[in-house]
C-alpha cells in the first residue's frame, strides 16, 4: 500500500523545485492529487501506478532538462481519468495549469508540465524532447514488468474496462498493443532502451496472442 505521507513529502519536494519555498501550502494540492488517485473506477491507474512512475522517473531523471517539472506531470498525468472518456490527459492538463498557476510555478514551468502531460496521449516525443522522453519511459515501463506483474497490470486494465464487452475490448486492446509494437522504439531514452525494450516487447506480443488465442 502506498505511504501517503511519503507521497506528500514527495510532491512537496518537486513543487518547490519548481516555484521556490515560498507560495501557498504545498499539502492541500498534494491531498487534492491524492484523492482523485484513489478514486473507486480506478483499478490500476492508482497510487500503485503513480509511485511507479515516480520511481522510473528517479531512475531516468539523468536524462531530463528538468527532471522536477517531470515529477509534476508524473502527478497529474493521470489526475482526471475516467475510463469510459478520451479526454482525461487534457483535462489533466488543464488541471495542471490551473492548479500549478495557482501554487505560485512560474508560467513557463506550468506550461512544460501542461505539454508533458498532454504528451502522454502519443507517448511519443521528439528526438529532442529530453523531459517528455523520460516521462513517456517512466509511464510505459510497465510493459517490461516480470511476467507476474504484467499479467496483473492486463487484468486491472480489464477491470477499468469492465463496462465494455468482452469482443470489444478485445479488439481495442488489440489496437493498443499493435500500435505500440509498430513504433520503432517503445522507449527512447538510452536506459530505458537498453533495459526495458526487449521485455516490453515480448511481453506485448504474449499478451496479443493470448487475446486471439
Amino acid at each position: 500500500m502506498a505511504d501517503l505521507d511519503t507521497l506528500r513529502a514527495r510532491f512537496t519536494d518537486a513543487l518547490n523545485a519548481a516555484r521556490g519555498s515560498d507560495g501557498p501550502d504545498p499539502l492541500p494540492y498534494a491531498d487534492n492529487l491524492l484523492t482523485r488517485w484513489q478514486e473507486p473506477q480506478r483499478h490500476y491507474h492508482t497510487l500503485t501506478h503513480l509511485t511507479a512512475v515516480l520511481d522510473h522517473v528517479d531512475v531516468l531523471e539523468t536524462y531530463a532538462d528538468a527532471p522536477d517539472l517531470v515529477r509534476l506531470a508524473a502527478w497529474f498525468h493521470d489526475a482526471v481519468y475516467l475510463p469510459d472518456r478520451s479526454e482525461n490527459e487534457d483535462r489533466s492538463a488543464r488541471l495542471a495549469e490551473r492548479a500549478l498557476a495557482e501554487a505560485g510555478v512560474p508560467q513557463e514551468a506550468t506550461a512544460e508540465v501542461a505539454r508533458l502531460v498532454r504528451l502522454t496521449v502519443s507517448h511519443d516525443p521528439a528526438a529532442d524532447d529530453r523531459n517528455g522522453q523520460v516521462l513517456c519511459d517512466a509511464d510505459l515501463a510497465i510493459l517490461a514488468a516480470p511476467p507476474s506483474a504484467y499479467a496483473a497490470y492486463t487484468a486491472a486494465v480489464r477491470e477499468e474496462y469492465g463496462f465494455v464487452p468482452t469482443d470489444a475490448f478485445r479488439e481495442g486492446r488489440s489496437g493498443i498493443l499493435r500500435q505500440l509494437l509498430d513504433l520503432p522504439r517503445l522507449f527512447r531514452t538510452p536506459y530505458g532502451e537498453r533495459e526495458w525494450e526487449a521485455t516490453a516487447r515480448y511481453n506485448l506480443a504474449s499478451e496479443l496472442e493470448l487475446l486471439h488465442g
